[in-house]
């Protein structure tokens, strides 16, 4: 029997029990089982319980690819204590898997290519190139994008550099501010290198002059890394550290995309991004805003562009790449009130709302995934009950996406 009918199999017999089973999709950091997100999938245990919802955490090198089963991650709000049982495969799966450069992420393609006709809550979201490629085809969005080039030989960055002051160098599958470069020219016709390191070290700042500013980015190996070039935004507060704000749309209990909540964001004394892992502040996005902008009105109005633009942009990349169910959007807003997309995140934290003194932003942001999955669930099950089969379900990945309207 094919592993995806076998796993079909279990799930069905899960669903004679009754009540739906949500799997969180995860990876270790470490050979040591060292999960990240521990105490968000605590909450997210005892949040599903309270709706009926029962959720068990796991990573690849859990399944037993044989039998069809997990040896999976339980915690037991009760006593406050994970503990480890064979399950079977749930009905859905809440993949919340980060890339890695490491042998774990070979497990995930692995799994991912196996099981990839299960029900996931959220499909895999390209690269930033293919990402700002797809987006600028949509009249929509063309004006929020910053102007974006793979970086293929030092003209590229030549090229930017002459049009723009500003210029950003990004890996293309970096997260979390890894990497990132930040070219401005300055005054006195140099040029002003910063930056972070793999390891979210700052870099030391450098000054160079143009001749020599290739030489001194060639430890980078941009082209072979596959680095992105982007128009730079000016972003510097008056104490000279950069902002933005992260902006998290999530699919509601209707299967309907809305905005949990926005935050701002404050970068680090030296730092060139605002990430809150890199040592940046969270703070709420009205008085961040009202301290650049200054006026309420046009304040307000920037705020509901921002949301409205956000909510389009998450229902135009479902609609290209498959299911999602939660986007972070990190938005830049020049002095003009301009909107600006930086950087789509499909596996967002939910820190910057409590260390933004947001608990109930925090709060909707862990159970918002819950509800949906419940809503995912009833759909698919009306559905079966309609085709008169308990097995009627898609048997193919590309089945999955076209299963329910997006």
């Amino acid at each position: 029997m094919s592993a995806h009918i076998e796993a079909q199999k279990n799930i069905e017999e899960v669903s004679r029990l009754g009540q739906p089973v949500l799997g969180i999709l995860t990876l270790y950091l470490n050979d040591n089982g060292l999960l990240e997100e521990k105490p968000i999938y605590q909450k997210m245990t005892t949040a599903g319980r309270k709706l009926g919802l029962d959720v068990f955490v796991f990573t690849p090198q859990d399944v037993n690819y044989k039998q069809n089963k997990i040896n999976a991650l339980i915690y037991n709000p009760s006593t406050q204590s994970w503990t480890r049982k064979w399950r079977s495969f749930p009905h859905m799966i809440f993949d919340r898997c980060r890339i890695q450069r490491s042998h774990r992420f070979e497990q995930l393609g692995k799994f991912r290519k196996q099981y990839g006709h299960l029900t996931f809550l959220n499909r895999v979201l390209r690269n930033k190139w293919i990402v700002y490629r797809a987006m600028k085809q949509d009249s929509r969005f063309r004006t929020h994008l910053p102007l974006t080039r793979m970086y293929e030989s030092s003209s590229d960055l030549t090229e930017m550099i002459r049009k723009y002051p500003l210029v950003y160098l990004k890996p293309i599958n970096g997260t979390g501010g890894r990497g990132i470069l930040r070219i401005e020219k300055q005054r006195d016709g140099t040029y002003l290198i910063q930056g972070r390191d793999q390891s979210r070290r700052i870099i030391s700042p450098q000054r160079v002059q143009l001749s020599a500013l290739h030489g001194r980015l060639a430890e980078w190996n941009l082209k072979n890394n596959n680095y992105l070039v982007q128009q730079g935004i000016q972003l510097k507060l008056p104490n000279g550290r950069v902002h933005d704000y992260r902006m998290l749309v999530q699919k509601n209990g209707e299967g309907k995309w809305e905005v949990t909540g926005c935050a701002g964001r404050i970068g680090a004394s030296g730092s060139i991004t605002s990430n809150l892992h890199g040592g940046g502040q969270a703070i709420t996005m009205r008085p961040l805003l009202k301290q650049w902008i200054k006026d309420d009105e046009i304040v307000q109005s920037i705020k509901e562009q921002a949301e409205e633009v956000s909510i389009d942009m998450a229902a135009f990349l479902e609609q290209s790449y498959g299911r999602l169910c939660e986007l972070a959007l990190d938005l830049a807003i020049d002095r003009k009130g301009h909107i600006w997309l930086l950087e789509v995140n499909p596996k967002p934290a939910r820190e910057v709302f409590i260390q933004a003194g947001e608990r109930d932003t925090y709060r909707r942001a862990i159970v918002k995934p819950l509800e949906y999955a419940l809503w995912l669930y009833n759909q698919k099950k009306q559905r079966k009950e309609k085709s008169g089969s308990p097995t009627a379900s898609a048997h193919s990945s590309e089945a999955d996406k076209e299963e329910l309207p997006l």
